[in-house]
């Protein structure tokens, strides 16, 4: 059989050395699902060799093609993602038919790592031409681009609010027939650039500069810029510079801050008295210089509050350094904190290296277990505190100190004390704020919110559909004493999530070492004779059908509920009803 000129081999032939050379990885199969075909990119792809994979059956060598699937269903798919040996897969699948029958199925792939860099180069590459585009337009000259044959391509904001014309109004004009007295078009065609040169304009004197640029070696256009003479608008480009460049230093600061210090008061979710009351105090304490020493059990939060300490306070744009004193060894700890110079010891940098005080310089430094601190080294350290100065190891030069100091322990410091573990005169220097943050257990009242909350981050985290908890579930966290406190609910909502098939969160949900000290009630549905119950979940309804209605006015509520507003807020706290529209504290 001739197909123009060429017989069906040779057509045969020159359609398979046209697949093998497709850029795409192609696998086809016959209808005893067996691989007929394997390109060379579907080998690059997919780390398997053409030869060890013909005839043999897809399901042995790529399960997870859905090829099979394709033959049952005869129905084609496309834009599918799949991972193969490790590879995020992007494919389209769809049946083979000759003659209204079905022979086999074939799959196109493409690697989703080669698609996501073009996305990403493409994307950069519009990021850099809008970045192009605003740097012209905020630019203070007046700027004009031209091609090559003096027509214009870009014509700036500046030079639009001079001439009194707009961008789309001149693009494509040549360049003399909308600025006066101009030699952008000689200057292409010279390939010289002309810099400092006076223009007159609009009835001004302008000082100009002229630049062709070029592309392998061959002219393609040219820039130029006018530079006001007035005085007056040069002293006015001088704050705009000002304006500028402070504008970028608190936009450096700030991409800094947010790396550092995570975490504001506005993370420290409680209803607590007690809580708040610290909250307060840390509060007060962003606003001076003074040492702050934190105590409190392992996992209540006292990271956090150091975190929205620095943040809050006036050094919130300087780095905010932690140091877990009990994680660096005894031998490095004094070069960790205070740094080296050049040869202080065998394995030193030979540059030197600055410490952690020094990093902190501006800011603030989180030292936490500050109970575990080498006894040699409080003596150094309540130097660097009383003095506000220190030296590199190996130097010989003072630096002086202005860094925030914020300590942390979840031991009792006072006992330390007395068991000669820990100097007196460093935690009358440390302890001038103190703050001490209660136990999970002598908190429980937050524990809803904190579970609402961390439900909501996990999601987040994970990338998953929020899931709730049930009341039983609840309640039998709030009946938990919380050794491991809020660190500890975390880890344990986190493993309920995983475990959950649902959307809620049961009691079956949650671990042995809970459900080993309480007693769990059931998720089931109350009797559905429980008078009491079903009067309960009826007020609770009405109550919060009410506060929608008058946009959580309480006042409001109670008059048309028909009670005092004290008996409102009681039933709001009975029935731990939160106005989503009130701020956590």
């Amino acid at each position: 059989m001739k197909f123009r000129g060429y017989n069906c081999e040779e057509v045969v032939d020159w359609f398979n050395a046209s697949l093998e050379s497709i850029h795409n990885g192609i696998i086809a199969v016959n209808i005893s699902e067996e691989i007929i075909f394997f390109n060379k990119s579907s080998e690059k792809m997919l780390d398997l060799k053409k030869e060890e994979v013909l005839g043999k059956q897809i399901s042995e060598v790529i399960p997870e093609s859905k090829l099979p699937q394709i033959l049952n269903e005869a129905k084609e798919e496309t834009g599918k993602k799949l991972r193969i040996n490790g590879r995020d897969i992007y494919s389209n699948r769809a049946p083979i038919i000759h003659d209204d029958q079905m022979i086999g199925a074939i799959a196109i792939f493409q690697d989703l790592t080669e698609i996501k860099n073009m996305e990403t180069e493409l994307q950069e590459a519009k990021d850099d031409l809008n970045l192009l585009d605003t740097i012209l337009n905020d630019a203070y000259e007046a700027i004009v681009i031209v091609d090559k044959e003096g027509r214009i391509t870009k014509f700036n904001e500046a030079y639009e609010e001079f001439l009194g014309v707009k961008e789309e109004d001149v693009l494509g004009k040549h360049v003399t027939e909308v600025i006066e007295n101009t030699r952008m078009h000689i200057v292409c065609k010279t390939g010289e650039k002309e810099m400092g040169r006076v223009q007159h304009i609009e009835g001004n004197d302008m000082i100009c500069n002229r630049i062709p640029f070029e592309k392998n070696g061959e002219v393609v256009g040219g820039i130029g810029k006018v530079l006001f003479k007035d005085v007056k608008e040069l002293k006015h480009l001088a704050r705009r510079l000002e304006v500028l460049e402070d504008r970028l230093r608190h936009y450096k600061k700030e991409v800094k801050r947010l790396q550092e210090a995570k975490y504001s008061f506005e993370n420290i979710i409680t209803k607590n008295a007690k809580m708040k009351h610290l909250k307060k105090i840390a509060r007060k304490a962003a606003d001076s210089n003074s040492t702050v020493l934190i105590q409190g059990e392992s996992g209540t939060g006292k990271e956090l509050f150091a975190h929205a300490i620095h943040k809050a306070s006036y050094r919130k744009y300087g780095s905010f350094v932690r140091v877990n004193c009990a994680a660096i060894p005894k031998d490095l700890l004094e070069s960790e904190l205070f740094g080296y110079e050049e040869g202080a010891f065998t394995g030193a940098k030979k540059e030197g290296k600055p410490g952690k005080f020094e990093m902190a310089d501006g800011g603030t430094i989180f030292l936490d277990e500050i109970s575990l601190l080498p006894q040699e080294m409080q003596a150094k350290l309540l130097r660097v505190l009383q003095e506000q100065e220190y030296e590199r190891i190996g130097g010989t030069e003072t630096k002086e100190l202005d860094c925030r100091v914020i300590a942390a322990s979840n031991d009792n410091l006072e006992q330390r004390i007395k068991d000669g573990k820990f100097r007196k005169d460093l935690y009358y220097r440390l302890n001038v704020i103190r703050i001490e943050i209660p136990p999970l257990r002598d908190r429980k009242d937050d524990i809803s919110l904190l579970t609402e909350s961390i439900l909501t981050e996990l999601a987040k985290e994970l990338d998953i559909k929020r899931k709730d908890i049930s009341k039983s579930a609840l309640n039998i966290l709030q009946s938990y004493d919380w050794p491991g406190n809020v660190r500890e609910l975390k880890n344990i909502l986190e493993r309920a999530i995983n475990i959950s098939s649902s959307d809620e969160i049961l009691t079956e949900h949650l671990p042995d070492v809970i459900y080993q000290e309480v007693e769990i009630p059931s998720d089931k549905e109350p009797d559905m004779f429980d008078l009491k119950s079903k009067i309960a979940d009826l007020e609770k309804e009405t109550i919060k059908r009410a506060l929608e209605y008058t946009d959580g006015n309480k006042s409001k509520s109670a008059e048309i509920l028909g009670i005092h507003r004290t008996s409102l807020y009681n039933k709001l706290e009975r029935y731990n009803i939160i106005d989503e529209k009130e701020e956590l504290v």
